[in-house]
């Protein structure tokens, strides 16, 4: 296990321990590291810097061990993408020009199976590339979305600087060892005034507050939580002035909400049979869950 730092105050970090590692090291396995499974309560050692209210895993896994975990990781919610995409989209939607949308370049860091780009392209916008780690997230693609997609965690050599006018990553930042490299990199590679629209956890969202440790944000695939100041902060010491910072309302069926839920299995279960029986377990609902997104610029 390896000590990380608060990424915003690093050696002036006054942390105080909010909860405990709850797992066995060894016992973690590819499957615990697929986006969106069911929650197992699994996190590391939790910690809060007092100056600046990160919150943040402390210690956490060596990156060569993670990046390994989520090569091997699988793709399981291509339902709830079908969701995210249109959500998603309307945050892309409000910062596209009037005209010329085609001769934008846009990338998706941690796109998954490519859903969101699906989204883009449909959108008129066909110079698009996405980044995942998963071998089997970029399988699960389709065929004219996969060739665009480099199996890669996120670094700088992939891609020129200066080359794309928006970026894109959304439920990525929390899972960055070092977000201030990752958000230098994303600065490097936009072009002048170009824009991020990143999607994080908020740890002062609904679920925190009602639910503290068993909300799904603890988990072990999560390094870095945010609320909305600290994020602010954190995109500002990287130059990415941010233009918009709000709470991101999600739209899901009812069964994945149920999901979410901090209830024993069998529960979960029980409850999502007699959803499915009543025919109301697909019915989309939307719900201001947690979610935080931020819309930012490049500082020239």
């Amino acid at each position: 296990m390896i000590p990380i730092q608060c990424a915003l105050c690093g050696k002036k970090q006054k942390i105080k321990e909010l909860y405990k590692e709850n797992f066995n090291p060894n016992t973690i396995t590819p499957k615990i590291f697929s986006a969106r499974r069911s929650p197992d309560r699994l996190h590391y050692r939790i910690v809060k810097c007092i100056n600046c209210g990160l919150i943040f895993s402390n210690p956490i896994l060596p990156a060569r061990t993670i990046k390994k975990l989520y090569k091997e990781s699988d793709f399981t919610y291509n339902l709830e993408s079908k969701f995210l995409k249109k959500t998603y989209g309307e945050y892309l939607k409000k910062i596209l020009p009037l005209k010329n949308i085609d001769k934008l370049k846009i990338l998706d860091i941690g796109c998954g199976n490519g859903f969101f780009l699906e989204e883009v392209m449909e959108m008129g916008i066909k110079n698009i590339n996405g980044v995942e780690p998963s071998i089997d997230s970029i399988k699960k693609a389709s065929p004219s979305i996969k060739k665009i997609i480099k199996n890669s965690v996120f670094k700088s050599y992939l891609f020129r600087n200066n080359s794309f006018d928006i970026i894109c990553f959304f439920h990525t930042l929390d899972h960055i060892v070092n977000p201030n490299v990752f958000l230098n990199i994303v600065y490097n590679l936009l072009k002048k005034n170009g824009k991020v629209v990143c999607v994080v956890h908020d740890t002062q969202g609904l679920s925190v507050k009602l639910f503290g440790e068993k909300s799904p944000i603890f988990d072990i695939e999560h390094i870095y939580l945010f609320n909305k100041n600290n994020l602010v902060k954190i995109f500002k010491k990287n130059n990415l002035k941010p233009l918009k910072v709000e709470s991101l309302k999600n739209r899901y069926p009812i069964l994945y909400w149920i999901k979410l839920l901090p209830f024993p299995k069998a529960l979960k279960h029980n409850l999502g049979k007699l959803l499915h029986v009543a025919g109301i377990g697909d019915v989309p609902i939307t719900l201001n869950a947690g979610n935080t997104v931020i819309i930012a610029e490049k500082k020239n």
